[in-house]
């Protein structure tokens, strides 16, 4: 066993809090556990050993003085800020949207524990190792219900610091309640050595809308491991965009359940790698009921030595007739050298379902690359243009315009950064 798995244990067996009993069940499952390798198939491609040779500290309660969020502009947004994984109300927003109720698990009520206790670990499925850990190591989460109708027009800005060299696990539940609608952003920016999990979990009820994002812009040294995982019921809308940069260690895991009749789903991603960066993605959508609708787009570009893997999975069961659902993953490599493992699946139950998949690797086109540098183009900015243009289409489907002119910001300066080959060492074969 992994000797950092096995510390991981002994901490969690000394964990006691109202949540001990979700613990204690997540304990036993980790217990009997093994450390990923390359045998293990859901970590085929991505190595965590740079975990246990990793010397990471327990967070402190300390605020630090030089932590700071980003400033976007135009933005209708209420700051909720976890610093090194504990939530910091020094850093959040005292202003919140009426009709929601959001505390931390410190200071959660009789009757929010008891609704966290029966949601808390439901959404995720157990098969997550270190969704497992977290539900053991998690210090601090936040607990966020949208009352039945409530309409809340400002974004909540879940912001997450890291300091050098601190391990933190933090959590989130969300609640959606019947025709309601809720805009949320899951935002993570670090590039110094640390280890973090971040796990949320959203059950979206009847006729309720949830606008979701998460931005995983962590860099550089930072290992990060966390996932998204939301239940859908009847008639409910999800709109969720992931953007994901690499790092030393960066992991995903996205899960979808349908669990209710008419349910829509999109799913839009866009990882930029360069360097020896690592993203790793997995997604599972789960079409449990009829008449489910799914669409879901993943766009990379990778560049240098780095590394992608990407698996999605979409399930249709038995009873889920009527479904519509598709993936589409797409990438550019900038590099000879540059990797994408891509791995897109369609099980498929239901006779009555229209269903379709595909995954595409191709280079950057160095003809339109020329084009563009014979009309006075720099190649450094041809390569922006061109790259920008390749997902542009997923950000202009981000229903949120302040936060989508913010992430065009973010995503020219991390192009301008980013390797690409000569086109004499362009990649031939795609």
């Amino acid at each position: 066993m992994s000797t950092w798995l096995a510390n991981a244990i002994v901490r969690g067996t000394d964990v006691s809090d109202w949540l001990s009993e979700k613990r204690q069940a997540a304990l036993g499952k980790l217990k009997q556990q093994s450390w990923p390798n390359r045998k293990t198939e859901a970590w085929k491609y991505t190595p965590v050993s740079v975990i246990d040779r990793g010397a990471f500290s327990p967070a402190v309660n300390d605020v630090d003085a030089n932590a700071a969020i980003d400033a976007i502009d135009n933005l209708d947004a209420s700051a909720l800020v976890f610093l090194n994984g504990r939530y910091c109300e020094a850093l959040s927003c005292k202003t919140l949207p009426e009709g929601v109720s959001i505390t931390s698990f410190h200071n959660a009520s009789a009757a929010q524990k008891e609704w966290a206790l029966a949601q808390f670990a439901s959404v995720k499925p157990d098969r997550h190792l270190f969704g497992l850990i977290n539900d053991v190591l998690a210090e601090d989460g936040l607990l966020i219900d949208v009352e039945p109708g409530v309409q809340v027009t400002t974004l909540l800005r879940v912001v997450n610091l890291f300091s050098e060299g601190i391990e933190a696990h933090s959590r989130i539940l969300v609640r959606v309640g019947k025709g309601a609608k809720l805009a949320i952003a899951e935002e993570f920016t670090n590039s110094t050595p640390s280890l973090n999990t971040s796990f949320a979990e959203y059950v979206i009820e009847d006729n309720a809308e949830l606008e979701h994002y998460r931005f995983a812009l962590q860099t550089g040294s930072a290992l990060s491991v966390g996932g998204g995982h939301f239940k859908l019921h009847d008639h409910s809308k999800l709109h969720s965009t992931l953007v994901g940069f690499g790092s030393q260690l960066s992991r995903v895991d996205v899960d979808i359940e349908h669990a209710g009749q008419h349910a829509y789903a999109e799913k839009n991603v866009v990882y930029l790698l360069d360097g020896k960066e690592i993203f790793d993605l997995h997604s599972t959508i789960e079409h449990a009921k009829p008449n489910g609708t799914t669409e879901e787009n993943v766009r990379g570009i990778v560049a240098d030595q780095a590394k992608v893997v990407f698996n999605g999975r979409i399930h249709i069961h038995r009873d889920a007739q009527k479904t519509l659902a598709e993936l589409n993953n797409r990438n550019l490599l900038l590099s000879r050298k540059a990797e994408v493992n891509t791995k897109p699946e369609l099980e498929i139950y239901a006779d009555d379902v229209r269903c379709a998949h595909g995954a595409t690797v191709a280079e950057l086109d160095t003809k339109a690359l020329y084009y563009l540098q014979s009309r006075g183009v720099s190649r450094q900015d041809a390569q922006i243009m061109l790259n920008f243009g390749f997902i542009n289409e997923l950000v202009d489907r981000m229903p949120n315009e302040a936060l989508a002119t913010w992430l065009r910001s973010k995503l020219k300066v991390r192009f301008a950064q980013m390797k690409v080959s000569s086109p004499q060492d362009a990649l031939v074969n795609s």
